[in-house]
């Protein structure tokens, strides 16, 4: 078996070590003896999206994703928005997971309009949410724990559920509880930390979702996550425990 994966913008979109995704998902594939091959397709290089089984973009900040709407617009998102809607899996964070919804409206009032594979839009906002956090992820049954660092604030519309329900910290806007946001086989959080190190469930909840999509349905083979449990459950104590 293999996976193809589409790290979208590397160079751009890779604010607090998201690329640690990454090279998680890699590592966690070579474990289990599945071939993985990882591609950068970034500014000026057309993206072919039936090429790859999984996408992957991570954060960057306001003026870099302004940067990126005319290569987006150029190609990029009709590519996107097709392999969305067949279902192809895609984890983007922050400025990634922003950048799938309609627009981002600056807290000064201007709007920049982005792919629309997403129902939501963000808002800016002059205050910062920062700080680790943790949300609940009932679709899972597990806690979700990593670092929030973002000023948009993000509201989803009828067509897309949160990822999570926040338990500790502000998630997609500080104010509704929600935090992320699945359609179909996306998703999209602010989570940055980097988030799937410390969270191997939900890692490989990703990756047997893009196998049963490429080879029918599958079984993972078990690993010893010791150390990630750890970690995760040193945080998620520190978290919640402060409640």
């Amino acid at each position: 078996m293999e996976l193809k994966i589409c790290h979208l913008y590397p160079d751009i979109l890779n604010l607090y070590g998201d690329r640690g995704n990454i090279l998680c998902m890699e590592q966690r594939l070579k474990w289990r003896g599945i071939d993985v091959v990882t591609t950068g397709v970034s500014v000026g290089e057309a993206l072919k999206a039936a090429d790859f089984d999984l996408f992957f973009i991570g954060g960057g900040q306001d003026f870099e994703q302004e940067v990126l709407l005319p290569d987006l617009a150029a190609g990029k998102t009709a590519e996107l928005k097709a392999a969305i809607e067949d279902g192809a899996p895609v984890l983007a964070i922050c400025g990634g997971y922003q950048m799938l919804g309609a627009y981002y409206k600056t807290w000064d009032g201007q709007q920049c309009d982005f792919t629309g594979a997403l129902d939501l839009y963000t808002e800016g906002s002059p205050d910062r949410m920062i700080g680790n956090y943790a949300f609940t992820c009932e679709e899972l049954g597990v806690n979700v724990v990593g670092f929030e660092n973002h000023s948009g604030k993000t509201y989803l519309g009828s067509g897309v559920k949160p990822l999570g329900r926040v338990l500790k910290g502000f998630g997609n806007n500080g104010s509704d509880g929600t935090e992320g946001a699945r359609y179909k086989n996306v998703f999209a959080t602010y989570s940055h930390g980097c988030l799937l190190p410390k969270n191997p469930v939900l890692c490989d909840h990703i990756l047997k979702t893009a196998l049963a999509r490429k080879y029918g349905s599958c079984d993972l083979q078990p690993l010893d996550d010791t150390l990630e449990q750890n970690a995760h459950q040193y945080m998620e104590h520190r978290l919640l425990s402060s409640n």
